[in-house]
Protein backbone atom coordinates (compact mmCIF):
# COMPACT_ATOMS: atom_id res chain seq x y z
CA UNK A 1 0.00 0.00 0.00
CA UNK A 2 1.15 3.47 -0.99
CA UNK A 3 1.53 6.19 1.74
CA UNK A 4 0.83 9.89 0.89
CA UNK A 5 4.69 10.65 0.98
CA UNK A 6 4.89 7.98 -1.70
CA UNK A 7 2.23 9.35 -3.42
CA UNK A 8 3.68 12.92 -3.61
CA UNK A 9 7.46 11.70 -4.47
CA UNK A 10 8.04 13.22 -7.78
CA UNK A 11 9.08 10.84 -10.78
CA UNK A 12 11.63 12.90 -13.10
CA UNK A 13 12.22 10.57 -15.49
CA UNK A 14 8.48 10.13 -16.51
CA UNK A 15 8.30 14.10 -16.38
CA UNK A 16 11.46 14.55 -18.80
CA UNK A 17 9.73 12.17 -21.21
CA UNK A 18 6.54 13.53 -21.20
CA UNK A 19 8.21 16.71 -21.81
CA UNK A 20 10.33 15.58 -24.48
CA UNK A 21 7.00 13.82 -26.43
CA UNK A 22 4.99 16.91 -26.03
CA UNK A 23 7.85 18.75 -27.72
CA UNK A 24 7.30 16.16 -30.46
CA UNK A 25 11.27 15.76 -30.00
CA UNK A 26 12.57 11.41 -29.99
CA UNK A 27 15.16 10.33 -27.54
CA UNK A 28 17.48 9.85 -30.00
CA UNK A 29 17.43 13.67 -31.00
CA UNK A 30 17.50 14.38 -27.46
CA UNK A 31 20.65 12.43 -27.02
CA UNK A 32 22.26 13.76 -29.75
CA UNK A 33 21.79 17.48 -28.75
CA UNK A 34 23.47 16.09 -25.25
CA UNK A 35 25.96 14.55 -26.22
CA UNK A 36 24.65 11.18 -24.75
CA UNK A 37 23.72 7.56 -25.92
CA UNK A 38 19.37 6.91 -26.66
CA UNK A 39 20.02 4.57 -24.40
CA UNK A 40 22.13 6.99 -21.74
CA UNK A 41 18.61 9.16 -22.29
CA UNK A 42 16.00 5.88 -21.23
CA UNK A 43 17.61 5.49 -18.53
CA UNK A 44 17.47 8.86 -17.18
CA UNK A 45 14.06 8.61 -18.18
CA UNK A 46 13.01 5.29 -16.23
CA UNK A 47 14.84 7.29 -12.90
CA UNK A 48 12.89 8.37 -10.04
CA UNK A 49 15.82 11.30 -9.74
CA UNK A 50 17.90 12.91 -11.83
CA UNK A 51 20.77 14.97 -10.77
CA UNK A 52 20.76 18.81 -11.06
CA UNK A 53 23.51 19.50 -13.32
CA UNK A 54 21.97 16.59 -16.10
CA UNK A 55 18.31 17.96 -15.16
CA UNK A 56 20.14 21.84 -16.18
CA UNK A 57 21.37 20.30 -19.48
CA UNK A 58 18.08 18.33 -20.18
CA UNK A 59 16.05 21.52 -19.62
CA UNK A 60 18.19 23.76 -21.53
CA UNK A 61 17.58 21.21 -24.54
CA UNK A 62 14.00 20.62 -23.78
CA UNK A 63 13.21 24.73 -23.76
CA UNK A 64 12.08 24.92 -20.51
CA UNK A 65 13.28 25.78 -17.04
CA UNK A 66 14.61 22.79 -14.67
CA UNK A 67 11.70 24.52 -12.74
CA UNK A 68 9.05 23.59 -15.21
CA UNK A 69 10.66 19.97 -15.07
CA UNK A 70 10.02 19.82 -11.39
CA UNK A 71 6.68 20.99 -10.69
CA UNK A 72 5.40 19.05 -14.05
CA UNK A 73 1.89 19.47 -15.00
CA UNK A 74 0.08 18.98 -18.60
CA UNK A 75 -1.17 22.63 -18.06
CA UNK A 76 1.65 24.64 -16.97
CA UNK A 77 4.19 22.78 -19.18
CA UNK A 78 1.94 23.25 -22.04
CA UNK A 79 1.75 27.11 -21.84
CA UNK A 80 5.94 26.87 -20.57
CA UNK A 81 6.38 25.76 -24.23
CA UNK A 82 4.25 27.65 -26.08
CA UNK A 83 5.79 30.96 -24.58
CA UNK A 84 9.31 29.79 -24.55
CA UNK A 85 9.74 28.70 -28.21
CA UNK A 86 13.22 29.27 -29.48
CA UNK A 87 14.37 26.06 -30.76
CA UNK A 88 16.13 26.13 -34.26
CA UNK A 89 14.71 22.99 -35.64
CA UNK A 90 10.93 24.28 -35.97
CA UNK A 91 9.92 20.80 -36.29
CA UNK A 92 10.41 19.55 -32.86
CA UNK A 93 8.20 22.51 -31.63
CA UNK A 94 5.13 22.99 -30.52
CA UNK A 95 2.95 26.26 -31.57
CA UNK A 96 0.00 26.84 -29.95
CA UNK A 97 -2.55 29.57 -31.10
CA UNK A 98 -5.92 30.22 -29.19
CA UNK A 99 -8.64 29.67 -31.52
CA UNK A 100 -10.56 33.07 -29.78
CA UNK A 101 -9.74 36.49 -29.60
CA UNK A 102 -8.89 37.11 -25.65
CA UNK A 103 -9.63 40.68 -26.10
CA UNK A 104 -13.10 39.86 -26.72
CA UNK A 105 -12.89 37.15 -23.56
CA UNK A 106 -11.60 40.14 -21.40
CA UNK A 107 -14.68 42.10 -22.52
CA UNK A 108 -17.17 39.00 -22.06
CA UNK A 109 -15.67 38.62 -18.60
CA UNK A 110 -16.15 42.72 -17.90
CA UNK A 111 -19.47 42.53 -19.12
CA UNK A 112 -20.33 39.77 -16.85
CA UNK A 113 -19.14 41.27 -14.01
CA UNK A 114 -21.19 44.69 -14.74
CA UNK A 115 -24.01 42.61 -14.75
CA UNK A 116 -23.18 41.21 -11.17
CA UNK A 117 -22.74 44.15 -10.09
CA UNK A 118 -25.88 45.80 -11.17
CA UNK A 119 -28.04 43.04 -9.77
CA UNK A 120 -25.77 43.40 -6.12
CA UNK A 121 -26.76 47.22 -6.38
CA UNK A 122 -30.34 45.85 -7.28
CA UNK A 123 -31.03 43.92 -4.45
CA UNK A 124 -29.21 46.53 -2.05
CA UNK A 125 -31.82 49.30 -3.27
CA UNK A 126 -35.17 47.30 -2.81
CA UNK A 127 -34.43 46.43 1.30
Amino acid sequence: METKEQFKKTHLGRKISRIREIRGIKQDALAMELGLSQQTISKIEQSEDVDDETLNKISKALGVSSDAIKNFNEEAVVNIIANTVNNHDQSASVFISPNFNPIDKIVELYERLLKSEQEKNELLNKK
